[in-house]
């Protein structure tokens, strides 16, 4: 394969992780409204779309693996390739989480929410904020943004705990909420990892342009398992 034909399946592939992005971001901020809205019609098509979610990041998980196979990349394309790879399968992975708040939706069913969402969309709007502009320093080659990013995850962890304190207090005044209590935090759970793969993602996009390889914003506690969803 030429040159020029390689890099221009390099950069298709790059276009292709940020289709993956924006259908990835869609879908968060889909199933959040969603269940703000209790729309469950939105979160059955959610739930059905993250096949393609899934089927994006196969084809260019397939299509990167094929390039190193047969291209024998020199040590920059590599680390394209293998950011790539990496930012595919940690998108695949928060859409995953879209879906899971898409099923939550569906789980509460026909009861009324017992309370009014708000820091859950916001902690939506903030995840998608800063997986967008993760990706746009990825685009751009963009180390220094990609090293800002995940300091505004605690902005997402604190709205996690403030939900879980107030649905906490639901749970106190009534047991009866317990049920939904859980769903509600799952929800918002899902949120919170998705905001700490952007940190992935931007550790990522710093090691294509420096060829460093560093964790960002590690904190006591990383590692425990996600809860279901």
């Amino acid at each position: 394969m030429p040159r020029e034909t390689f890099d221009r399946e390099l950069h298709r592939l790059e276009d292709e992780v940020l289709v993956l992005g924006s259908m990835v971001e869609r879908a968060i901020a889909e199933s959040v409204d969603a269940l703000k809205r209790r729309d469950f019609e939105a979160s059955r098509r959610i739930i059905a779309a993250d096949r393609e979610i899934n089927a994006k990041r196969y084809q260019i998980e397939t299509d990167a693996l094929v390039l190193i196979a047969t291209q024998q990349p020199m040590a920059g394309d590599l680390r394209i390739l293998a950011a790539v790879l990496d930012i595919a399968s940690e998108l695949e992975r928060m859409g995953d989480y879209a879906k899971g708040i898409a099923r939550i939706n569906l789980m509460i069913g026909d009861q009324p929410l017992i309370k009014p969402l708000i820091d859950i969309p916001r902690m939506c709007e903030k995840a998608c904020s800063m997986l967008r502009r993760a990706l746009e320093a990825f685009a751009r080659r963009d180390a220094e943004t990609a090293r800002r990013i995940p300091a505004e995850d605690d902005e997402v962890d604190a709205l996690y705990n403030q939900v879980y304190r107030e649905l906490v207090t639901y749970i106190m005044a009534d047991p009866r909420n317990i049920d939904q209590a859980n769903y509600l935090l799952w929800a918002a759970h899902n949120l919170e990892r998705a905001a700490d793969r952007v940190t992935n993602l931007c550790e990522r996009v710093i090691f294509t342009v420096t060829g460093e390889l560093q964790e960002l914003n590690v904190r006591e506690g990383d590692g425990i398992e996600d809860l279901p969803g």
